[in-house]
This record gives structure tokens, C-alpha cells and sequence, in this order.
């Protein structure tokens, strides 16, 4: 490592013209000024390269690495091949950071030994809207101190957010930490969030934030619903990464209930004809999770055996046919409870409406009931 660059920042960017000179210049600002930024242009075909080199002949701090496009995974790689600084960053292209970021999580990171500091963030919405301070992304007794996250397993379970945090260089190479490099893909930040936290032994969590997440980007590729399958290669590639470290009796269980979320938030966005072709999937590794014991009973007893979720994957197929009404039903009870105290005829007969919804989720579920005992019967004929 360059003992010069305290914190190697990783930029990935592809057509975001519009926003990255917000980005760059909440980067070229920084207090912490022992920095490299590296912008690793995907092929764009917008003004976004013209745009960096304008900035780079202002600022020699900023490497420009300028492909052809091959997607976000491998773009990320070659930015972690190129970093020689003490700890990583990431600033997604599209969002921008307080301009002390870096500064306070070196000096945490520095203090502590840490291989990982992670910060919360702000959601943005645009200059028209006020940034919303996400402030309950950790538990309050995770907040500033060194915790061992196979210690504390619900940092598994919290959104991935790479990009708010800063990782030791060391750390991440050590442990060949990268991300999938499949053309094409998204959510790659899955894989890579549990693989650090798989191997970290001394993690820290602040509870100020400073990035600026942009929710007003509609190219944002989490929005692309075609990408069918992307979600089952993530936690296929933290399989095969915790069977490589010995890991996989361990937080095997961990990396099964956190597929499986991954798999339900799939279904409930992809269209019918996409989550029909999914479903398979699904009831593939649920059956494989099961029969492999990675089936974490505490955990699934937290989203209920017999709700909806549960029978997202259980039974996939039944779930998408219930799908709409479930949705209905998510939309209605909120108008409901704004006229709470009002009784009118409109009232009850809103009431009368989340009745029956409610009497429709409970016939899914003594069908998916049914469905299992025929199941077990059946496996015990064979």
C-alpha cells in the first residue's frame, strides 16, 4: 500500500453526466486531502469521460480508468486492482458525501485497527426535497464500539449500503473480497457485503451520517427488473465463498435466510411472466436449504412460518396467484386507518373490504398448509 494515500475512493460510472460533477466535486473537497479518486469509466456514452479528465487536469489525486463496458462487478475489480491506499471507499457516481467523510472515518478506522467502519446515510431526493436522515440502519447497541459481526448476526441482516462505509486495503485482498464480475448484472453489492462481514473481526458503526443516496436517478440499475437471475448468482457466489473459507457450517443458516430475502423482494418486483420463470429457483433452494439444515428456525420464526413470506418461499407459485391482493390490501388499510374514527357507510364498508382481504390471506395460507401435508404424504409413499 502507498503509505501516502490514506483512502483509495472508487467511483464506478456509466451515462450519469447529469449528476457527476455534484459527485466529484464532494470529493475533490474532502478535508481528509491524502486521498486517491479513482474513476473507472464503464464505456459511457454520454459526456460522463470528458467530464473526468476536465476534473483530473485540475486535481492529480484523480486516476482515471477508461474501458469498454462490462458492468458494475468488473469495474469495481479493476478499481480495487488500482487502489494503493491504506482503506477503500466507494461513492457511487450518482450520489455525493459530506466533505469531512472520509476524514472522520479514517480517524475512526486509524483509532480502532478496524477493517471496516460503516456510517449511515442520507436518502436524497433532489433540490426540491429535503434529505431524509436514515438514522435506524443499526441497533442502537452496535453504535460506537468494535463489535465481531459472526458475534453479532444481524449485521447480516441489514441492508448492504458498501458505499457508506471504508474498508482496510489488507483486509479486502487478503481475503480475496471482490465483487461477481457477470456482464450485465446488479446487486452485486450483496456479495460482496456478506463476504466482508463473513471474515471481519473487528467492525465499528457510526451513527452520523454522510452520504447522499440519490433516489431520483431513473436509470438506477436497481430499478432494472429484468435482471431475472442476478439475485440467485450473489448468494451462489457467498456459497461458494464461505465453502472456500471453511465457513459454511457456520453462517451457512445466515447466508440461507438472507437468499431467501433476497428471493422474496425478486418476486414481489419482477412482473408475473418474470417471477413464474423465478419461482423454480426458489422452491429449488428451499428444498436444498432444508435438506441441508441451513434452515435458521430462529430467524424465520421472526418473519412468521405461515405469512405471506414464508410462502413466497415455500410455495412461489402460490404467493405470485395471491400476489395482487396481498398489494390491494397493503394499499386499502392505510386509507382505512386515516378515517379510524369516523363511522360512516364508506367506513365499514372499507372495513368490510380489509375483512375480506384478511379472510383471503388466511385461506392462502391453510392452502399452503394443505399443499405441505400432500407433500409430506407423498414423500413418505415414495
Amino acid at each position: 500500500m502507498n503509505s501516502r494515500v490514506k483512502v483509495s475512493v472508487l467511483v464506478p460510472i456509466y451515462n450519469v453526466e447529469q449528476f457527476l460533477p455534484e459527485c466529484l466535486d464532494s470529493l475533490v473537497n474532502q478535508t481528509l486531502k491524502e486521498i486517491e479518486i479513482i474513476c473507472i469509466n464503464d464505456g459511457s456514452k454520454d459526456d460522463s469521460l470528458k467530464i473526468i479528465k476536465s476534473y483530473a487536469k485540475k486535481d492529480k489525486r484523480i486516476v482515471i480508468i477508461d474501458k469498454k463496458n462490462s458492468g458494475y462487478g468488473d469495474s469495481m475489480n479493476q478499481g480495487l486492482k488500482k487502489a494503493v491506499g491504506e482503506y477503500v471507499g466507494i461513492v457511487e457516481s450518482d450520489d455525493f458525501i459530506d466533505t469531512d467523510a472520509f476524514e472522520e472515518l479514517y480517524k475512526i478506522a486509524k483509532k480502532y485497527d478496524l477493517d471496516v467502519v460503516k456510517s449511515n446515510f442520507y436518502e436524497y431526493f433532489g433540490e426540491a426535497r429535503k434529505d431524509k436522515a436514515i438514522s435506524d440502519m443499526f441497533l442502537p447497541e452496535q453504535i460506537g464500539r468494535v463489535i465481531d459481526p459472526r458475534e453479532n448476526r444481524e449485521i447480516f441482516y441489514q441492508p448492504p449500503c458498501i458505499w457508506a462505509a471504508i474498508y482496510k486495503n489488507s483486509f479486502l485482498k487478503d481475503n480475496g473480497i471482490d465483487f461477481l464480475p457477470t456482464p450485465g448484472a446488479a446487486y452485486q453489492d450483496a456479495g460482496f457485503n456478506f463476504k466482508v462481514w463473513s471474515v471481519a473481526r473487528k467492525a465499528y458503526f457510526m451513527k452520523r451520517a454522510f452520504l447522499h443516496y440519490r433516489q431520483d436517478n431513473a436509470n438506477s440499475s436497481v430499478k432494472d427488473a429484468s435482471k431475472i437471475y442476478c439475485v440467485k448468482d450473489e448468494y451462489d457466489s457467498i456459497e461458494k465463498f464461505l465453502e472456500e473459507k471453511g465457513l459454511m457450517d457456520e453462517l451457512g443458516s445466515v447466508a440461507f435466510t438472507c437468499r431467501f430475502g433476497g428471493y422474496i423482494w425478486n418476486l414481489h418486483r419482477l412482473n408475473r411472466k418474470a417471477a413464474l420463470e423465478f419461482s423454480s429457483v426458489v422452491k429449488a433452494d428451499y428444498k436444498r436449504a432444508k435438506e441441508g439444515g441451513y434452515l435458521d428456525s430462529n430467524k424465520l420464526d421472526e418473519i412468521g412460518k405461515h405469512n405471506s413470506k414464508m410462502i413466497a418461499i415455500r410455495h412461489p407459485k402460490l404467493y405470485i396467484a395471491f400476489r395482487p391482493l396481498h398489494d390491494l390490501r397493503n394499499k386499502v388499510r392505510p386509507a382505512v386507518s386515516k378515517v379510524a374514527k369516523t363511522i360512516s357507510p364508506r367506513y365499514r364498508q372499507r372495513l368490510r373490504t380489509i375483512d375480506a382481504l384478511d379472510r383471503l390471506r388466511v385461506a392462502q395460507e391453510e392452502l399452503a398448509n394443505r399443499i405441505d401435508d400432500i407433500e409430506k404424504k407423498d414423500n413418505k409413499d415414495e
